[in-house]
Order: structure tokens, then sequence, then C-alpha cells
């Protein structure tokens, strides 16, 4: 009798540690995942300068433009490095989604202003860094993905039983997906018949 009741702690022992260690995997995934955002996000932001400079020469009476493009870079820089600093932390993530929509939003503004000149659209270096800024927001997008697949991950396998007794134990708490708005998103694309 006492073998068996041995036996059995035995084996809610290794229960508890196999999902305590599963709840730790899945937290390290998505912070590596964030870690991807945090490399493609830093890409992008320091394209932004180079961007702006070289619109400069272009649009010197749109400086308003141009200085909201650079306040937006620099609030969402801020954001990067707070939920860079601890990705679980939803407000964090949550501010680093605002502050990187206000960037898209700047940077849109900026670029509908850059088709109105038609030299500023054919410079070489506008035409080149144009170029890698969309390649990045592309990996930003997938980046994201995997970050929000993996949180999605830690999340369920937190809040599922038993799972969620030692989360609950642990203190393991909820991580935040990370949603950026993209303007193209919500644009319903036009068909026309000629």
């Amino acid at each position: 009798m006492g073998w068996v009741v041995l036996g059995i702690i035995v084996l809610l022992a290794f229960l508890a540690i196999g999902l305590y260690n599963g709840l730790v995997t899945a937290r390290n995934a998505y912070k590596n995942a964030f870690a991807q955002i945090d490399v493609q996000l830093t890409r992008r932001h320091d394209l932004i300068p180079n961007l702006v400079e070289t619109a400069k020469g272009y649009l010197a009476h749109e400086r308003n433009t141009l200085e909201a493009v650079i306040t937006a870079r620099n609030a969402a820089v801020s954001g990067l490095k707070a939920a860079a600093a601890n990705p679980g932390d939803p407000a964090a993530v949550q501010q680093l989604a605002g502050a990187e929509n206000a960037l898209s939003g700047a940077l849109g503004r900026l670029f509908a202003l850059a088709e109105a000149y038609p030299d500023l659209k054919a410079n070489r270096n506008m035409m080149q860094l144009s170029e890698e800024l969309t390649t990045t927001e592309n990996k930003v997008a997938f980046a994201r993905q995997s970050y929000n697949d993996s949180v999605m991950g830690y999340n369920n396998r937190r809040e599922v039983f038993p799972s969620s007794i030692i989360a609950g134990m642990f203190n393991f708490v909820p991580a935040q997906l990370l949603e950026i708005e993209s303007p193209q998103k919500r644009d319903v694309p036009k068909v026309a018949f000629t």
C-alpha cells in the first residue's frame, strides 16, 4: 500500500515537472519570436531617417510631415525597447502596437506626398529605400505572425487543464498578441469592369 502511494506521488511530481517545463518552453518560444520582430522593426526604424533625409531636399516646405515621421519613429523605437525588455507585458506590447500604427500612418502620408513629386519619386536613393522598407515590412509581418502563433500556443498551454494549475502556482501570466494595423488590410479592393 505504501509503495502505491509513493508511486502515485512520484507520478504526480513527474507530471507537474513536465507541465512546468512545457510552460517554460512555450514562454521562451514566444520571447524568441519577439526577438525576431525586434530585429525587423529595428531595421525598419533605421531606414526611416535615411528616407526622411532623402525626401528633405524635395519636400522642404512639407516640414510638418517630415517631423511627424521622425516623431512617430522615435515613439516606435521607445515602444520597441519597452516591449523587448519584457515581451510578456501586455501594456508594453500594446504601446508598441500603437506606436507602430502611428508610424505606419506617418509613413503613408510621406509616401502619398512623394507621389506628388516626380523628381523625388524617381530619385534612386528614394526608390532603393522604399524597396528596402517594403521588404522589411514584409519581414515584420512574417515575424509578427510567428510571434502571435507562439503567444497563442503559450496562452493555450497556460489555460488548459491541468497546466492551468501549474501556471497559476508559478505565476505564468498571459502574453499579449502584437497587432499592427496595416492600412492596406483595411482597404476594400476596387474592381472595375471596362
